[in-house]
């Protein structure tokens, strides 16, 4: 797509921002808008996803029809089936008179069913049956009316983990997802943060006939580095608030940008994703693992620097392998035992803990060993394997590579810089 064209687009339909997996976003669903192909677009809470929707409407045959906007997960379940394709007079109690459904009066428009994943599984079969057939039976009525409706779909949830824990139907899953639309959180645009905040700023300095805010360059650089786990919504009630009680000084420093911004988690590996409502991803998993093992190396150096301290005869095994224990924080060790003690090794089984009385140095040996192998693992590692597997099945197109990864792609250059893997 010509620059200009998708200029033309995010002014059309008020999109703000440069960075290349909004413009990617916006190409998609410009290509696809001419088509009646049904389209899933994913992103978290606030990330703007019925804006591509609006796109793929307003730029497709379809415009001059009808669009409604419905989000599945503001609709008792009880009531769905009767709003999405209506109900006949006396169907169920209080169906005082018969009722047109969305997809019978948006016949020949678009319907954008948003939190998709919140709809029945009773509800998902009726809705199959229109994309596959276009066909739909009103609640209390046996008559089977046609319907010409296009359905684009949206989630905050990755759907095809609802698929496999059975709360959507996988047919339906890929019949939506004909065309996916990502379209990215607000922590992965960069500078597109400081553009909506300068646009926000504006809007509400009109609004409330007061002067804009603007930031020094620390307070911009703090705002760059929040994560933003509202998005797009969160900073322009951030904005907002700013505006308006901000009212001695409208040049907005770190120190007052830090009060309006809540606290966070800063701990995070570098590839790690808040997924609200959503199961940990493979990635986590790995992570959360390598966290634990170190820390169960930790713990089992300690014990055994512990059993050593004695006159064992173990002791000049130990002392072979004392490197292993220069990290270890001694204030935690335990007072050496008695000579005549014997050393007893702790390890804990899945019923009950089990002694054992003088290890034998093959024992220990055995430990030393498996704690230099399990040592040589790092996270610096195998998140270097993980960006070139993606390099490699994306065919070093580095954009889609920094999509399954999870991160942007600005973070994905500096990673690659960072492992010496501009050759790949």
């Amino acid at each position: 797509m010509l620059d200009s064209e998708l200029l033309s687009i995010k002014q059309r339909f008020g999109i703000i921002g440069n960075s290349d997996l909004l413009n990617h976003a916006i190409t998609v669903a410009a290509q696809v808008a001419p088509t009646d192909m049904s389209v899933l677009v994913t992103g978290e809470s606030g990330s703007g996803k019925e804006s591509f929707s609006k796109i793929i409407h307003h730029l497709s045959p379809r415009k001059h029809n009808q669009f409604i906007a419905i989000n599945c997960g503001s609709i008792p379940e009880g009531t769905i089936d009767s709003e999405l394709f209506g109900h006949e007079r006396g169907s169920f109690t209080g169906a005082h008179e018969a009722r047109k459904g969305y997809f019978e009066v948006t016949n020949g428009g678009t319907i954008f069913l948003d939190e998709i994943g919140e709809m029945p599984l009773a509800t998902q079969a009726r809705l199959l049956r229109v994309l596959e057939n276009g066909e739909f039976i009103k609640v209390g009525s046996s008559k089977v009316q046609k319907t010409d409706v296009r359905v684009v779909a949206a989630t905050n949830v990755v759907l095809i983990k609802n698929v496999d824990n059975g709360k959507f139907r996988e047919d339906l899953y890929y019949r939506l997802s004909t065309v996916p639309i990502y379209v990215p959180p607000l922590r992965e645009r960069g500078n597109d943060i400081d553009l909506l905040f300068r646009k926000f700023a504006s809007d509400f300095a009109e609004r409330y006939r007061v002067k804009p805010i603007t930031l020094t360059d620390d307070a911009k650089a703090l705002l760059l580095k929040y994560r933003f786990p509202g998005n797009i919504r969160q900073l322009k009630n951030i904005v907002e608030q700013i505006s308006v009680l901000s009212t001695k000084s409208k040049e907005i420093t770190a120190e007052q940008m830090a009060q309006y911004l809540p606290s966070q988690n800063t701990s995070l590996p570098a590839l790690y994703r808040n997924q609200e409502k959503e199961s940990l991803s493979e990635r986590d998993l790995l992570y959360k693992v390598l966290f634990d093992m170190k820390k169960d190396m930790n713990d089992l150096k300690k014990f055994v620097l512990e059993a050593t301290q004695s006159d064992s005869p173990n002791k000049d095994l130990i002392d072979d392998h004392r490197s292993l224990f220069e990290n270890i924080d001694t204030a935690s060790v335990k007072p050496r035992q008695q000579k005549d003690e014997p050393v007893l090794l702790n390890y804990k089984t899945s019923d009950s803990d089990v002694y054992e009385e003088d290890a034998d140095a093959e024992e220990i040996q055995d430990i030393t060993h498996v704690t230099e192998e399990e040592e040589s693992l790092s996270l610096e590692k195998k998140e270097k394997e993980l960006i070139i597997k993606a390099l490699a099945k994306n065919k070093n197109k580095r954009k889609y590579a920094a999509l399954d990864l999870g991160i942007s792609e600005r973070t994905l250059y500096r990673k690659i810089k960072q492992y010496e893997l501009e050759d790949l």
